[in-house]
């Protein structure tokens, strides 16, 4: 099962160390991990994505809550939050298969920052689905490389994850 923890933390040296730390010591494999300076600067926000189940999940919540500089975790529901990753993809550019690459960034809404003779460089930002889709569709166009963001998540409404 799929999860998205929230961390707010303050933004010192050695949390970002503590908090991977524990996964690795409760040997979880994190799917993604963001981090970014808050609107605060002495604060820092945290997204994890993983898989795990209920029990698992529920253990590695309350231990990050016992660390130190840990001031709030919190899961975050797929219904109830919105999720966006950004996805950097070069990709192989022929004359064959050119109009497919253009087709493809104007289908996902995707921009081409940078263009060679012999490769396209293309943002796409959205939901993971989204960006795992784009991919296997230029996959057979020669993915040439690319790097992901991780997933970055706000609840939806008024909640908030501050302290």
């Amino acid at each position: 099962m799929r999860n998205v923890i929230a961390v707010y933390v303050e933004n010192k040296y050695g949390v970002l160390t503590r908090v991977s730390g524990l996964f690795m010591r409760k040997g979880f494999n994190i799917d993604s991990l963001t981090v970014g300076e808050t609107d605060d600067p002495s604060f820092s926000r945290i997204t994890i994505t993983l898989n795990g189940d209920d029990y698992a999940r529920e253990q590695l919540i309350n231990q990050l809550k016992k660390l130190h500089n840990v001031k709030q975790v919190k899961l975050l529901e797929q219904g109830s939050s919105v999720e966006r990753e950004l996805l950097l993809v070069k990709i192989r550019n022929t004359p064959e298969n050119r109009n497919e690459i253009m087709a493809a960034t104007e289908i996902y809404r995707a921009k081409i920052i940078d263009y060679t003779t012999s490769s396209l460089c293309v943002e796409v930002t959205g939901e993971p689905s989204k960006i795992n889709a784009f991919i296997e569709v230029v996959k057979p166009l020669g993915i040439v490389e690319m790097c992901r963001t991780g997933v970055v998540a706000l609840e939806r409404g008024d909640s908030i994850l501050k302290k």
